[in-house]
């Protein structure tokens, strides 16, 4: 199925008047930093281009016609001497009052877009305001807001967005390396006679973590991940805890290795290695090769039989099974006086280890092997 990036003009392409009532003329014309170079880099990347904008009042005294194509004609000149070209423009011209159901964010004038010949769930409205996300919604694709991110945030929060915004950036180099890239997220449910458990990983930690595993040191630890690897996970589990902590330890490992392998895709410009850190008195040392291959070492040894409501020996089970899920390479080491420190250090050396090894190298598309395969 096609996909289609639904961009807005101005504001988003062009820098935008002060206020509505002030057009963008020639005489004022001027490009967002990067747009130029951002766009060249998204037009090759499969998606169909289509221009989305309202331009109110356009062809009335308030807003003459002639204004908007002198500097129409411009953008769309200076995009083409790059290469950039719009497969589609839709240019809705009401003014807000009238509630017109072609005006963004409603989707009267994508009705192209609807029949089905479009991935909308992989496609993207890219946008410097609210409607634009509200319309990214409404068609049933991601939005893209440009913005600062603080000031993004406030937006997207006050209209409860989150789950449909995948970006705000007010960086159109920043745009493009994430539409080149895609987005990394996997969800992965596992039911068994034992376990129900569901993972959910943002390999680049956009939106809120939840862990629920029914063992709150285990919660403990695995929101270690999110803080120290900068991931999101949601995790809930149940488990058959009547019985004792081994099938939900072994099960959440497995789902969530599964998880972050399938969230990597083809770990094209990926780190792939990665990390000693001290804790307290302990120190732990964690090393990952991402590179297909299983093997599992460990050099760890606590002396009390659990930590809060896991047993000790469950550790090593947890690891052995999500590094097999993950195809990975993972020895770990860890020594020192506290258990707890212990058990904290590993999963936060885990994280930082993790963290490296999953981090995409800016604009490369290599793979992190002299094989030239993983």
């Amino acid at each position: 199925m096609k996909r289609a990036l639904f961009i807005d003009r101005d504001g988003t392409l062009v820098v935008e008047r002060p206020t509505d009532d002030l057009h963008v003329d020639l005489e004022h014309l001027q490009f967002l930093p990067g747009v130029i170079s951002g766009m060249k880099t998204v037009s090759g990347l499969g998606y169909e281009l289509v221009l989305a904008s309202n331009q109110d009042g356009l062809g009335t005294a308030i807003y003459p016609e002639q204004i908007f194509r002198d500097s129409h004609r411009v953008i769309l000149d200076v995009l083409a001497s790059e290469g950039v070209r719009f497969d589609d423009e839709l240019i809705d011209v009401t003014m807000p009052e009238e509630g017109a159901a072609t005006r963004k964010p409603g989707i009267g004038m994508f009705g192209e877009y609807l029949k089905g010949d479009y991935d909308l769930g992989a496609s993207y409205v890219i946008g410097d305001r609210i409607t634009d996300i509200i319309l990214a919604r409404n068609l049933g694709a991601r939005g893209i807001l440009i913005q600062p991110l603080e000031r993004g945030r406030e937006m997207v929060a006050a209209e409860g967005l989150q789950e449909v915004c995948a970006l705000i950036s007010d960086s159109w180099s920043e745009i493009a390396e994430f539409l080149r890239a895609g987005v990394r997220t996997a969800e992965v449910k596992r039911v068994t006679k034992e376990t129900d458990i569901t993972v959910g990983v943002d390999l680049d930690g956009r939106g809120a973590s939840r862990i629920d595993t029914g063992l709150k040191f285990l919660d403990h630890m695995l929101d270690q991940i999110v803080h120290h690897a900068g991931v999101s996970l949601n995790i809930e589990a149940k488990g058959d805890l009547h019985v004792d902590e081994h099938h939900t330890m072994e099960d959440v490992a497995i789902v969530l290795g599964e998880a972050l392998i399938k969230a990597l895709g083809d770990r094209r410009g990926i780190g792939r290695y990665g990390f000693a850190l001290p804790m307290d008195e302990s120190r732990a040392m964690v090393l990952i090769d991402l590179g297909g291959r299983i093997d599992f070492e460990w050099s760890v040894t606590f002396e009390r039989e659990r930590v809060g409501d896991v047993p000790t020996e469950m550790f090593r089970h947890f690891f052995k099974s999500l590094g097999a899920a993950m195809h990975c390479g993972l020895h770990i080491e860890a020594r020192g006086a506290n258990d707890h420190h212990i058990a904290e250090g590993i999963f936060k050396a885990f994280a930082r280890a993790l963290k490296a090894a999953v981090r995409r190298e800016p604009f490369s598309d290599s793979l992190p092997s002299s094989k030239g395969v993983i």
